[in-house]
């Protein structure tokens, strides 16, 4: 409703209203243009009759609320109760404390990220990595950019400009957000050569495909989706031997960066970068934030002469990372140095191993105190879930779990009740994210280590 002439000149004017006593303290605060601002917008609204805000004391009030949201940070902590361990929209794998120091200590002062303290010479940011890289993969180089597409995109441009690269049809992947393997070769400046069928490519196949244009072979990890059925792939071997007859070079895309055998922890194998290097592959490209249980990142590993080409590459600067993700990924793999203390010492594989009798006893406990805070709301009680590795490693591989089962209890159990419970447990202090599952809210409680903190924050629950 649009406010009568008499009210709208009674609204107080901008200067006004800076000049109020309890201006003073929000300019100290949130500094001059941004209160001069907030009081624009909110004298707006006053005037379309969107707020019925009046006088001086309540208009500042409104003030000082706009301003507290607007510093809130948008990028916020939040419990991760979907049953995805390694869930690309909540950031993947959570760091250990020994990286989030090594980040801390650089963030706080210059560090040498390309000086080499040696020499008092420009040096190489890589030279942080690279020799634990080696160690820990038992690559000749390695080199690390700011995501796994980077490093593909990288590759690619580097050894196949203008050639062609054949891929077989089965691997043509999307990963997430729509980004496809085509796009990226296109990008790249390479030209896709599509090799064998979509559930059966062989050797021959790639023989018919590599000539004189060739630059390379990839062979890409098909870690989202599996094709099962009458189905035939060309082992590394195989077409590593090819390769290497023919005089190009063979680049396999992993995707996940596992770096350890998962199958001794009670999970199920997913190919490692050593077996893939052991198998033939001239380079190796795969994901820091992943298996890996490191930050953000691109690692390329293989035959030196390779990685010194890519590195020579222009775009390779574009691609660069930082001091911190340096300082996070050198002190995520010092810990591969030791594997005995791998399982306790990194969040992912921790998550991952975590018995179900523990995660179950957690659920217990903290059934009976959520169940209180939702009164006759909602019902909840202590169920069997499974959660998933995520992030396209091991798609088809279900991992035994709990949670709670949360479910509306009105009259006519709706998909908007349920909405509104999953945003209620969405928009407290520190967000819990579950997942809807068959009628049901489901809090899996496997990456739940902090029963306290969750507990804590309950009673501001607000369900309507």
């Amino acid at each position: 409703m649009t406010p009568d002439r008499d009210s709208v000149a009674s609204i107080p004017s901008v200067e006004r209203l800076l000049r109020h006593a309890a201006s003073a303290a929000l300019i100290a605060e949130f500094g001059r243009p941004s209160v001069t601002e907030a009081i624009r917008q909110v004298l707006s609204a006053i005037r379309a009759g969107n707020s019925a805000a009046s006088g001086e004391e309540q208009i500042l009030g409104m003030v000082e609320g706009d301003l507290r949201e607007s510093a809130e940070p948008t990028l916020r902590p939040v419990f991760n109760l979907s049953g995805t361990v390694l869930h690309t929209n909540l950031g993947r794998a959570p760091l250990p404390e020994e990286a989030i120091e090594a980040m801390r200590a650089v963030a706080r002062m210059p560090a040498n990220v390309e000086y080499d303290l040696q020499t008092g010479r420009r040096g190489d940011r890589d030279i942080h990595v690279e020799g634990l890289l080696r160690k820990v993969t038992g690559a000749e180089a390695a080199t690390v950019v700011n995501n796994n597409a980077a490093a593909v995109l990288l590759v690619l441009n580097t050894l196949a400009l203008r050639k062609e690269v054949p891929v077989s049809r089965g691997e043509l992947i999307e990963i997430g957000g729509s980004f496809r393997m085509p796009d990226i070769m296109a990008r790249s400046g390479c030209r896709l050569r599509e090799t064998g069928t979509t559930n059966r490519t062989h050797l021959s196949d790639f023989a018919e495909a590599i000539g004189p244009k060739t630059g390379l072979v990839m062979k890409v990890h098909t870690s989202n989706y599996s094709i099962q059925g009458f189905t035939a792939e060309v082992p590394e071997a195989e077409l590593a031997e090819l390769c290497r007859r023919h005089g190009v070079p063979f680049a396999v895309d992993l995707g996940s960066g596992s770096l350890i055998d998962l199958h001794p922890f009670g999970l199920p194998h997913e190919p490692t970068v050593r077996e893939t290097l052991a198998h033939g592959a001239d380079l190796v490209t795969f994901s820091g934030d992943k298996l890996l249980g490191g930050p953000q990142a691109g690692i390329i590993v293989g035959r030196a002469d390779l990685i010194a080409k890519i590195k020579r590459n222009p775009m390779k600067r574009a691609l660069r990372v930082d001091k911190i993700t340096i300082a996070a990924l050198s002190a995520i793999l010092r810990m591969y140095l030791n594997p005995d203390r791998l399982a306790a010492r990194l969040p992912v594989l921790r998550l991952l191993t975590r018995s179900l009798e523990e995660i179950r006893a957690s659920a217990e406990r903290m059934c009976p105190r959520v169940a209180a805070q939702l009164g006759n709301v909602a019902s909840v009680e202590v169920t069997a879930c499974d959660s998933q590795i995520g992030s396209g490693a091991l798609p088809t591989e279900a991992i035994s779990s709990a949670g709670l089962a949360i479910r509306s209890t009105g009259k006519k159990p709706s998909g908007a009740a349920l909405e509104k419970l999953v945003a209620a447990f969405r928009h407290l202090p520190m967000p819990v994210i579950g997942r809807l599952q068959e009628g049901a809210l489901i809090l899996d409680f496997r990456c739940l280590e902090d029963d306290d903190a969750f507990a804590a924050q309950l009673p501001e629950l607000n369900v309507p």
